[in-house]
């Protein structure tokens, strides 16, 4: 499982995409989102369904990481002001170091032009199974061979708390963190489905 970026990591490890090519839509991906305007992401304690009871039109849910926490992407101006509303409920919540609202409407206008992209990259069917970040489910060879597949991971609510409880339906599991922090790891350690492992 990867979260975000992380799953082009994942797909690039099952066979799903060569490391050239990976590192070529990693590459593409981020020149397009940096050409967007900048925005901002505010990690909030509160589960995504009580979330979008408070969000107005141009905020998004952006993560899913916890059953009781989520990210909240969007224009700057109005994620500020949500923060300060939550923080008069008593709900502290914490700014994400990013410079763009990634996963959200203000993505909306590179989705055909990395659709585009991806069109032009062979994708290989995973010889390792592997979590998708849109259904926190295990990718199929039909979403990989859809190019609109990664489009819509660009702009989409990442799935990352679904994808560990489907990865703890095996209990015999042994995760792993792989990156400069350990961010991934206490959200699988606070992960509900984890139980006693």
């Amino acid at each position: 499982i990867g979260h975000s970026i992380g799953e082009y990591v994942a797909a690039c490890l099952a066979g799903v995409l060569s490391l050239p090519d990976a590192l070529s839509l990693v590459s593409a991906r981020a020149r397009m989102m940096q050409s967007m305007d900048a925005g901002s992401m505010l990690a909030v304690p509160m589960s995504a369904s009580e979330m979008q009871k408070n969000l107005v039109e141009s905020l998004s849910v952006a993560a899913i990481n916890e059953p009781s926490m989520c990210v909240v992407s969007g224009i700057t101006e109005q994620v500020n002001k949500l923060q300060a509303e939550l923080a008069i409920k008593g709900v502290e919540c914490r700014k994400l170091y990013t410079s763009h609202a990634f996963h959200s409407e203000m993505m909306d206008d590179i989705i055909q032009p990395f659709k585009d992209f991806v069109g032009g990259i062979k994708m290989n069917k995973p010889t390792i199974p592997y979590i998708s970040n849109l259904t926190g489910s295990w990718i199929s060879a039909e979403e990989l061979s859809d190019p609109a597949y990664w489009s819509r991971h660009l702009r989409h609510t990442v799935q990352f708390s679904a994808g560990l409880d489907t990865l703890f339906e095996n209990p015999d599991r042994v995760f792993l963190e792989v990156g400069p922090g350990q961010t991934l790891g206490a959200l699988v350690r606070r992960n509900p489905s984890k139980g006693e492992n």
